[in-house]
């Protein structure tokens, strides 16, 4: 079962995105869109207004959109290929954000690889008819609204006649808590227990009645405190003593809170260093380097376009990154690598005083891209295609298993 032949081919998130980083106005292509959505057979018009909609921030309106397209289209193709094909890729992806399922495209933008990406939901299962694929990858993230798509997934994949990339029974195992009892012992790396508490439990903490060391075990002001489910840190901060604990909760309407204590991984220099790694195939890749006087470090706000300084550390790093860091932390990556069990992960981290890998995050959905503007950060490029060539790879090793 393929796409309805549409008039207006899907744009697809990769090419919006680079649009919205650009600061092209996405107010007109919005309103195009909107026209077009009245009259479209399928649901490409509505699948790039959601995405279109959540670049804006209008993540509801967004959603809503999203759950339209996937009830009159299950299946989109967006352009990666621009030539010859030599791999096909399908993807299984969920509803959700831009943090809900391994956003493929910027791996395989201006490729040989032809995407096709299948969404599925509670009330609709992977269709009979599939696209022809050579290799397929589940890119649905873990969450707790994903756990029962996941397992059904995991079913529905359990005899699949081409090989499988990134298998649900192993996404299931990152969420922080589970993630954290996977890694906490790992030789070389630190990973501060983290625990899943409820709100009541908290506010006991928050009124004094109940210590800190009664729900962490390494407990002590400051820690670190976030909605469960949160991500790109929405709702996340450092909590230093009760009084704060008390007014956090007083804002977070949530239910359920991830608590760890907050390690300081400044340098001598006062500033923190977060670096986004990805593990294909066991072997990790560096993606960006955030460097900035807070503690939580997003690459867009770090102030790395403004610092020519900090680029030129960014760019060091890249450059030596085979030979220093994926070489002083080999035995931490290779043991998250056999613990987690995914053939593509990405790693947030920074490194702790003593010289450990400092674990804030694992996951299968982070954004890798290139589209960064080439004149600001030239020494990208190079990098970047280094991890789109090793991704391709895998897609190509995963082929000639199955063909050997």
């Amino acid at each position: 079962m393929h796409t309805n032949k549409l008039t207006e081919p899907l744009i697809g998130l990769a090419k919006l995105m680079r649009m919205a980083y650009s600061d092209c106005d996405l107010t007109p292509l919005g309103t195009q869109l909107i026209e077009r959505a009245e009259t479209d057979t399928g649901g490409h018009a509505l699948m790039d207004l959601s995405t279109v909609l959540q670049l804006r921030g209008n993540r509801e309106l967004a959603l809503t959109m999203q759950a339209q397209a996937i009830e009159s289209q299950q299946i989109y193709a967006p352009p990666t290929a621009t030539g010859q094909v030599n791999i096909r890729l399908l993807a299984i992806m969920g509803p959700g954000d831009l943090m809900a399922n391994t956003p493929l495209e910027f791996l395989l933008e201006d490729s040989d690889v032809a995407l096709d990406i299948v969404y599925v939901t509670q009330d609709l299962p992977l269709p009979d008819n599939l696209p022809d694929h050579d290799v397929l990858f589940v890119a649905i993230a873990q969450s707790d609204l994903n756990m029962p798509l996941l397992k059904e997934i995991d079913t529905a994949i359990a005899s699949w006649p081409r090989p499988i990339l990134n298998k649900p029974d192993r996404i299931v195992l990152l969420s922080r808590n589970e993630a954290c009892t996977l890694l906490k012992s790992a030789p070389g790396v630190e990973m501060p227990v983290t625990v899943r508490i409820a709100r009541q439990t908290l506010e006991q903490v928050a009124d004094k009645k109940r210590p800190l060391t009664d729900i962490l075990e390494d407990g002590a002001f400051p820690i670190i405190i976030r909605p469960v489910d949160s991500h790109a840190g929405k709702d996340l901060d450092k909590i230093d003593n009760t009084g704060a604990l008390v007014s956090y909760l007083q804002n977070m309407p949530n239910n359920e809170f991830y608590v760890s204590r907050f390690v300081d991984y400044r340098r001598q220099d006062g500033l923190f260093r977060k670096y986004r790694i990805v593990l294909i195939h066991g072997k990790p890749f560096v993606c960006h380097v955030g460097i900035s006087e807070h503690w939580m470090i997003h690459y867009l706000n770090a102030g790395m376009t403004e610092s020519a300084e900090k680029r030129a550390e960014e760019e060091r790093f890249m450059i030596d990154f085979d030979n220093a860091f994926a070489c002083k932390h080999a035995e931490a990556f290779r043991a998250i690598n056999e613990r987690v069990g995914l053939d593509y992960l990405g790693i947030d981290c920074g490194e702790t005083a003593d010289g450990k890998l400092l674990i804030f995050e694992v996951d299968s959905c982070m954004i890798v891209h290139a589209i960064d503007p080439v004149d600001v950060f030239p020494y990208k490029q190079p990098q970047m295609n280094k991890v789109f060539d090793a991704f391709r790879q895998m897609l190509q090793d995963a082929m000639q298993r199955d063909s050997a």
